[in-house]
């Protein structure tokens, strides 16, 4: 049995990414996301992942981004395990301070930092 809002969230992420060129979200052990473009990973949706019981967004970010939202306090930022110490940041979406607007933001960061710089310029 799957978290409550669990599929709606992962829909929901799935349709952002569908917005970037070349983007694609693959459902992967029937609960997590893997973000990529031309098959470079840029970000994971993930839900109950280790048995957490939590849905978590983690994602690429530009240098130090992932420390200031951490450090602003707040229960919806996290440095991710695994890939933390790369400059990931990690989003708590099942908590009730998640803003969606800056997710659609931080999600187009990942992406363009991941994406040839060719695919950039279709999208401005």
């Amino acid at each position: 049995m799957g978290l409550p809002y669990a599929d709606e969230t992962r829909q929901h992420i799935a349709d952002i990414v569908a917005e970037f060129p070349e983007a694609t979200s693959t459902l992967v052990v029937g609960l997590h996301l893997k973000l990529e473009v031309r098959g470079k990973t840029f970000g994971w949706f993930m839900e109950d992942h280790h048995g957490d019981g939590r849905l978590a967004l983690n994602f690429k970010a530009y240098p130090g981004v992932a420390q200031a939202k951490v450090a602003e306090g707040g229960v919806a930022h996290h440095i991710p395990k695994y890939v933390g110490h790369r400059g990931w940041l990690g989003i708590w979406l099942d908590s009730p301070a998640v803003d969606w607007n800056e997710v659609n933001d931080l999600l187009f960061d990942a992406y363009a930092l991941t994406a040839p710089k060719s695919l950039l310029k279709t999208f401005q």
